[in-house]
């Protein structure tokens, strides 16, 4: 299999899925939505989105199991597995807050192969390829060459139903926002790490996440020169539930989660 041209077809599939979404976005009615659990939100969007990738992606590539974060498959295989977010930001989109993405990533064995994550308001799109550099539109990019906490803009995510770390939460979250530009929460773990890979944020870190949340844009970290963990300095971020994903500010990010954490 060349990773190339998979690459093509997973860019021109997840514009095409984005394209659904974004004309879905103009007439979205609220009323639709459901409740996963608290303050988990889904609809028909992400539920048709799913099915639409899950299809393309199958004809892509047939010998391919998938993990889905709405589930309407789950046959993750020993050799390839896709693993998708069909709308990474589910709760802006239905709130009319531009910033949501569709995640599509490809492991092959346990390995980050192949990563694609189009921020679909902005039609901006990030793809990579296992040792073959970090896109953005077709440019390359990279992380932030900037090493100091007190320089460094920081992104996050926050807890919607499990607050067993609150406080550590609290305590990170005092430290940066006394010592570095500022924090934000965008509310895309998926557009959180591309933003990463091309340098808006220093580094990005967060808790209790999935596999589909980080798949694909844990990759385009990695080949954009980034460094990518869980909060442990370890290489459990992709089923372990945290990331910490930065530049070369990384370990000083990575020391002050330790300190509460």
């Amino acid at each position: 299999m060349e990773l190339e041209k998979i690459i093509t077809g997973m860019i021109t599939i997840s514009k095409e899925v984005g394209s659904f979404i974004r004309k879905e976005a103009g007439a979205f009615n609220a009323d639709v939505v459901e409740l996963k659990r608290q303050r988990d939100l889904v609809s028909y969007v992400d539920k048709t989105a799913e099915q639409k990738l899950v299809k393309a992606l199958g004809e892509l590539l047939p010998e391919a199991g998938f993990i889905t974060e709405e589930n309407q498959v789950d046959q993750k295989k020993e050799t390839y597995t896709w693993i998708v977010d069909p709308l990474d930001g589910t709760t802006n989109f239905v709130h009319g807050i531009p910033t949501y993405a569709v995640s599509v990533a490809l492991m092959l064995e346990d390995q980050l192969a192949a990563g694609v994550v189009y921020e679909i308001a902005r039609d901006e799109c990030f793809s990579a390829v296992k040792n073959h550099g970090a896109m953005m539109n077709g440019s390359r990019i990279s992380v932030s060459a900037t090493d100091r906490v007190e320089d460094s803009l920081f992104a996050t995510g926050l807890p919607i139903h499990n607050f067993t770390k609150i406080d550590e939460y609290l305590g990170v979250l005092n430290e940066l926002m006394r010592n570095s530009h500022g924090l934000r929460r965008i509310g895309s773990a998926a557009t959180d790490l591309a933003y990463v890979a091309c340098g808006r944020f220093e580094a990005f870190y967060e808790y209790n996440l999935n596999a589909w949340d980080v798949a694909a844009g844990a990759l385009i970290v990695q080949e954009a020169g980034g460094h990518v963990s869980d909060f442990k300095g370890g290489d459990d971020f992709l089923f372990g539930r945290e990331i910490v994903a930065g530049g070369k500010v990384h370990p000083h990010l990575l020391n002050t989660i330790r300190k509460f954490w």
